[in-house]
C-alpha cells in the first residue's frame, strides 16, 4: 500500500473515532464537565460572617437559637424582638416588674450583667448561648471589654450602639442575627418613626418657651446626670432644657449636687425617680428646703413611670421610645399632642407582649402626668 493511501485511510480511521464519540455523547444526554469556582466556596464561608457597630468581623454560628445579653439594655430588646431565644435577665426582677412579663419569661434566671452585678461566666457557659450581644455606648473601653468576654468564653459577642438615634440600627442588626428581618423591621419602624416625630416637633418650640426641667435621681433626690449624658437624652431630644449645670465624668454615672445649687438653678419642672425605685419623689413635696423652688410651689413635680421598665432611662433601652412621647407631652402638650393613654396602650402591647387594663394604665400615669 502506498504512503498516500495509508495516510488517507489513518485520517478516516481518526474522523469515523471523532464521530462516533460526538454521537455517542449525544446519545447519552450528557456534557462535558466543569470544574466549581472557588468563588462559591468562599462565598458560603462568608455567608455567616457580619461586622457589628464597633467595626468588628463577627463569625455567627450556623442556628441563632439562645443568646445572652451582657447588660439590661440589651436584654430588653431581645425581650421585646425574641422573648423565645431570652436566656436570663441581668438582675433580679421585682414582682411589680414581673407583673408586665409573660409567664413564661418572668422566672428566667438572673445572669448578672447589671453595673452593680457582673455576668456569672460559669453560669452562662453552662446554658450554651450561641452569641451574646452588648448594647452598649461605642467606645474603647466598651470594645474592650466585649473582646474580653468573648476570649473567655469563646462565644462571639456582638456589639450594638445604645444611643437613642440609633435604636432602630440596632434592632435592625438583630433582625439580621436572629433572621427575622420581618420582625425587627416592624419595630425598627416604629421607632424610627417617633424619633422622626419628636425631633420635628421639638425644633418648633420657640427658646423662649422651653422648660427648665431637673431630673431628682438617688434617695434624697440631690443627684443627677447633665446636659449630653446618654441618660438624659429623653428630656434633650423633647427640647426641654436641663438645668443640671455641671459637668459629666465618662464612666461615672449620676452626678452628687447640693441643695444650694438646685435652689439657685430653680426649675419649672421636676421629673423624679419612682418611689418604688428608691427615689425621692413622695418626699419633694414634704421636704421644707424644697418648697421655695417654683416646681414644687407650682405642682409641676412628677413621678417617671417605672414598670416593667423605667421610661426615661436606666435601662436606656428601648423604653425611652415610650418616654419620648411621655415627657413630651408632659412637657409640652400642645406640641406633642399625643393622646397619650392610647400611646402607652399600644407600646406595651406591641414592644412588651402585654395587653395593658384600664386600671394598670391608671396607675402607672397617676403621678407622672398633670390631672385633666
Amino acid at each position: 500500500m502506498s504512503l498516500r493511501k495509508s495516510t488517507i485511510k489513518m485520517i478516516s480511521i481518526t474522523l469515523l473515532v471523532v464521530i462516533l464519540s460526538l454521537i455517542f455523547t449525544g446519545c447519552n444526554g450528557s456534557s462535558p464537565k466543569t470544574t466549581e469556582t472557588p468563588q462559591k466556596t468562599e462565598s458560603k464561608a462568608n455567608e455567616n460572617v457580619i461586622t457589628d457597630m464597633a467595626g468588628r468581623e463577627i463569625i455567627l454560628p450556623d442556628k441563632t437559637e439562645k443568646i445572652y445579653s451582657l447588660d439590661p439594655v440589651g436584654t430588653i430588646m431581645l425581650y421585646t424582638l425574641c422573648p423565645e431565644k431570652l436566656l436570663g435577665w441581668n438582675y433580679k426582677l421585682s414582682e411589680q416588674e414581673k407583673h408586665y412579663i409573660l409567664p413564661e419569661y418572668k422566672n428566667l434566671p438572673n445572669l448578672g450583667g447589671a453595673s452593680k452585678n457582673p455576668p456569672n461566666s460559669e453560669e452562662i457557659l453552662k446554658l450554651k448561648p450561641d452569641i451574646i450581644i452588648y448594647v452598649t455606648e461605642v467606645n474603647e473601653t466598651n470594645v474592650s471589654r466585649a473582646e474580653q468576654f468573648q476570649n473567655e468564653l469563646n462565644i462571639p459577642v456582638i456589639v450594638l450602639d445604645s444611643k437613642i438615634e440609633k435604636i432602630p440600627d440596632t434592632y435592625a442588626m438583630l433582625g439580621k442575627i436572629i433572621e427575622d428581618e420581618a420582625k425587627s423591621e416592624s419595630l425598627s419602624s416604629y421607632i424610627k418613626e417617633t424619633i422622626q416625630q419628636i425631633q420635628d416637633k421639638a425644633k418648633t418650640i420657640p427658646e423662649d418657651k422651653k422648660v427648665r426641667v431637673y431630673y431628682a435621681e438617688g434617695s434624697d433626690g440631690l443627684e443627677t446626670d447633665p446636659k449630653g449624658s446618654e441618660h438624659v437624652e429623653v428630656l434633650d431630644m423633647v427640647g426641654g432644657v436641663n438645668v443640671a449645670e455641671v459637668a459629666e465624668i465618662e464612666g461615672s454615672g449620676r452626678m452628687k449636687v447640693s441643695l444650694e445649687q438646685l435652689l439657685t438653678w430653680n426649675p419649672d419642672l421636676i421629673i423624679a425617680w419612682a418611689d418604688d425605685r428608691g427615689g425621692y419623689y413622695s418626699n419633694i413635696y414634704e421636704d421644707e428646703n424644697w418648697a421655695s423652688l417654683d416646681a414644687v410651689k407650682n405642682g409641676e413635680v412628677y413621678e417617671i413611670p417605672n414598670f416593667p421598665f423605667n421610661w426615661f432611662d436606666r435601662p436606656k433601652s428601648v423604653n425611652r421610645i415610650l418616654g419620648l412621647k411621655w415627657l413630651g407631652n408632659l412637657l409640652y402638650p400642645e406640641v406633642f399632642n399625643y393622646d397619650i393613654k392610647k400611646e402607652v396602650k399600644d407600646f406595651y402591647e406591641k414592644f412588651y407582649h402585654y395587653k395593658l387594663t384600664e386600671e394598670e394604665l391608671e396607675q402607672l400615669l397617676e403621678t407622672s402626668t398633670r390631672k385633666q
